[in-house]
């Protein structure tokens, strides 16, 4: 017997766009999150433009079937799992690049647009999108949006949110609201773009953006320093930021990360036998004012006890260096499946941090790399387990949980850029506190008292 929720789907989108094969529906059910629960949907759709977005809206506000938005799936929060007898709204179709206005420095962009695409567009016009998480060759904007991503350029150019000046969002009764601008300032009314940035798609359902680029960067130059200690690199990272040095990346690796990178490249990154701490760092401000930043960069880490400290402009061994920073997970997947974890502390405190880890490593029997953004404190532990062994899944899932609360214990926030979703909803409520969570609650309630939207994720009402 057909379901009249999905009858109704189909008579506004076509047959082909609403998919109820179990076997596919089960591949859209979750994200990259393995701790997260998710449920069966009982449809998925993919609407092709706004129009369609709205049909699916109202349509599953009169059936009271909730609606779990979904963009490529490559989250690591649990955000995009379906619910049991949800309907999971796929935005991949809405992937066009509707505007580039050179002379504004913006562009007006749908949500299934993939990030190195909307990139590699805007590059042909002189200029630069800098949001640009690990998954940014397959992640989408949408995505991108709805969990506030951030990135390897976080240190200089902030995360998605500070290049948003604008948003097309359907909301629970259907309606479009346009929120924003499209000029560089303007502060008419409550900042609502910012709102809907990071909800993780529990307000509404963004169709588009409209958001600021950056002139092209000139070519990037690259340090690279090795640390004897975890505190010596932690006492870089700070002087760095105490002198005023903004360099556009400025990433940090522990022993275990190094040592994974190099067995899975099959190089010596030219560190020694007792490298602990491993900084990366670019400058993209091109010429002499790139090799002054670098050369202030590598007294600073020569000054705080660096074994080594190598800049170079060449751009391909610039790559070379970065790679071994972009292939750590990949690189772990030689010891097992992995789980990472993303969590911000104060700049000051990363040493601290990657000790905790050293310790919660050694308590739960499991290995655990620590790589992150230095520049901004954005650490990423990930622990590495048998995939086949619910015993260390266990222990893997309480090393977890021990880490975020590490990170809240120096100041931190258990979430610098993958969000809360479905796995964080009780340190959401330790983070901000009962008067904080009843703030996002009522916001909530005003946007979709129904509780249409992504129920459960972020937190429960």
């Amino acid at each position: 017997m057909s379901n009249p929720l999905v009858t109704r789907l189909r008579e506004h989108l076509g047959t082909a766009a609403v998919l109820t094969d179990t076997d596919v529906t089960d591949a859209y059910s979750r994200d990259m999150m393995p701790l997260a629960d998710s449920g069966k949907p009982l449809a998925v759709v993919l609407p092709s433009d706004v129009e369609g977005v709205q049909a699916v809206v109202k349509a599953c506000a009169e059936f009271e079937v909730p609606i779990v938005p979904r963009g490529a799936g490559s989250g690591l929060s649990g955000a995009a799992n379906a619910i049991d007898g949800c309907v999971v709204l796929v935005l991949t179709k809405l992937d066009q690049v509707v505007e580039i206005d050179e002379g504004n420095r913006l562009a007006v962009v749908q949500p299934g647009v993939v990030n190195l695409d909307f990139r590699n567009a805007v590059e042909k016009h002189g200029l630069f999108y800098p949001p640009d998480p690990s998954s940014y060759d397959w992640c989408t904007i949408g995505g991108n949006l709805s969990t506030n991503a951030g990135g390897l350029c976080c240190v200089k150019y902030g995360v998605t949110t500070d290049s948003v000046l604008g948003l097309e969002v359907v909301l629970a009764d259907g309606s479009v609201l346009n929120t924003g601008r499209r000029t560089v300032k303007g502060v008419a009314g409550y900042d609502l773009a910012r709102l809907f940035v990071g909800s993780e798609g529990t307000l509404g359902v963004i169709t588009q953006a409209t958001v600021a680029l950056k002139p092209l960067p000139q070519l990037p130059s690259t340090l690279v320093a090795a640390f004897n200690s975890t505190e010596a690199a932690g006492e870089a990272v700070a002087r760095v930021v105490r002198e005023g040095l903004v360099p556009s990346l400025m990433e940090i690796m522990d022993a275990t990360s190094i040592k994974a990178a190099e067995a899975y490249l099959k190089t010596d990154l030219g560190t020694s036998a007792d490298c602990k701490a491993l900084l990366l760092a670019q400058s993209d401000s091109g010429g002499e004012v790139a090799r002054r930043e670098l050369a202030a960069l590598e007294q600073i880490c020569v000054d705080c006890g660096a074994d080594l400290a190598y800049a170079t402009e060449d751009l391909e061994e610039g790559k070379m260096l970065l790679q071994a920073r972009r292939v750590v997970l990949t690189a772990l997947e030689m010891y097992g499946v992995w789980l990472t974890d993303d969590v911000c502390v104060p700049r000051t405190r990363i040493a601290e941090l990657i000790a905790g880890c050293e310790r919660i490593s050694e308590e739960v029997g499991l290995r655990i790399a620590v790589v992150g953004h230095a520049g901004d404190g954005n650490m990423h532990p990930t622990i590495v387990y048998a995939q086949d062994s619910e015993e260390e899944f266990a222990r893997a899932r309480k090393a977890f949980d021990a880490i975020l609360d590490v990170a809240l214990s120096l100041g931190g926030t258990v979430t610098g850029e993958h969000g809360i979703g479905r796995i964080k909803r009780e340190w959401l409520a330790k983070e901000i506190g009962e008067v904080g969570l009843r703030v996002h609650r009522q916001i909530k309630q005003a946007l979709d008292p129904g509780n249409l939207f992504n129920p459960g994720s972020m937190f429960s009402l």
